[in-house]
């Protein structure tokens, strides 16, 4: 995620809307485990010994919230089973969000390097956030994330700069699961190549990134969790921060679904525990198709319980708004 950059500071790490649901919202020929081929796995039912009828033989009843199950259904166009794959930022689905956030009531600068400034200017970040999949074998996925944020940051006066931030790509290895539990870990990489240097923490950081999510019923509820340092790149300033994004989503009928995944940040460097955001809200989405395409919407509001503060000034405003579109395309579809 990229957020204030330099003077107006910023999230350092990026989040998945839950989509899946990022998140928000295929093509790759994953070899996903057909509700035919685990029935064709059943033993058959053995006769009786004496009676020559068929002996009841207890089966393992199939978890419905197992990622092979939900992912046969999706591809089936099953509203409920695509919510739950677009709600899970590991799940075998391809998908494009497009995430809009936006933050009224924002101080440029500090008052005691401008007095002038006044927490009157909106910061605008839209994240577009690819998800592709990748399978290694039948146990095995690679999932890829990566998020381009393009920002419009307010500037001195009236003046803005407006232009690509940081990339960052992350890498998550997940196990193919039965279970509701699906966990994945890899690696997070910020890349200094925003178009300006305002936009930018001029460094190459990286770290460890982990998320664990569980699917039960109507709900999808888990967390998302990274730490990155900075070990390369001049100007700017060292990069010492943490990104965790709990999520948790509760399916309603006809697609439609409540959602609330704030993104936490902390930045480690700032002095006296003043680099922490924590916002507490939520809001609505919904699953829908233009045609025989799929897409995940979803409003979010947030109220930042707890800004990082500059020279004693809180920058960021204390409400969020964000707005979220992502394209869906089931593995197989």
């Amino acid at each position: 995620m990229a957020g204030l950059s330099g003077l107006l500071l910023a999230a350092p790490g990026q989040a998945l809307p839950p989509a899946r649901a990022e998140t928000a919202a295929a093509s790759a020929p994953w070899p996903a485990l057909t509700l035919s081929e685990s029935l064709a796995a059943t033993p058959a039912p053995a006769l009786a010994r004496d009676e020559g009828t068929p002996a009841e033989q207890p089966t393992e009843q199939e978890n419905p919230d197992s990622q092979p199950l939900l992912e046969e259904e999706a591809r089936q166009g099953n509203s409920e089973a695509l919510a739950k794959e677009a709600q899970n930022p590991i799940a075998n689905l391809i998908s494009v969000p497009i995430q809009w956030n936006a933050t009224p009531s924002s101080q440029w600068a500090p008052t005691a390097i401008d007095p002038s400034a006044q927490p009157n200017r909106t910061l605008n970040i839209w994240n577009i956030q690819p998800v592709v999949p990748f399978p290694v074998n039948r146990n095995l996925l690679l999932v890829s994330r990566t998020v381009v944020p393009v920002i419009h940051r307010p500037l001195a006066g009236e003046s803005d700069v407006i232009g690509i931030g940081d990339i960052n790509p992350s890498i998550f290895l997940v196990p193919r699961s039965r279970s509701s539990l699906q966990v994945g870990f890899g690696p997070t990489l910020v890349i200094p190549s925003a178009t300006d240097l305002r936009l930018s923490s001029q460094r190459w950081s990286a770290g460890p990134a982990g998320v664990a999510v569980y699917t039960k019923g109507n709900l999808v509820g888990g967390v998302l969790v990274n730490n990155i340092w900075s070990f390369a790149g001049s100007g700017g300033r060292d990069v010492n921060a943490m990104l965790i994004q709990p999520f948790l989503n509760i399916n309603l009928a006809n697609g439609w679904y409540l959602i609330s995944s704030p993104i936490i940040t902390a930045d480690w460097t700032a002095a006296d525990g003043e680099g922490w955001t924590v916002p507490v809200g939520g809001g609505i989405g919904r699953i829908f198709r233009l045609g025989t395409q799929p897409f995940n919407a979803s409003l979010q509001a947030f109220w930042n319980a707890r800004q990082p503060r500059l020279l004693g000034d809180a920058l960021l405003g204390d409400v969020t708004i964000r707005l979220q579109i992502q394209a869906l395309f089931p593995i197989g579809s």
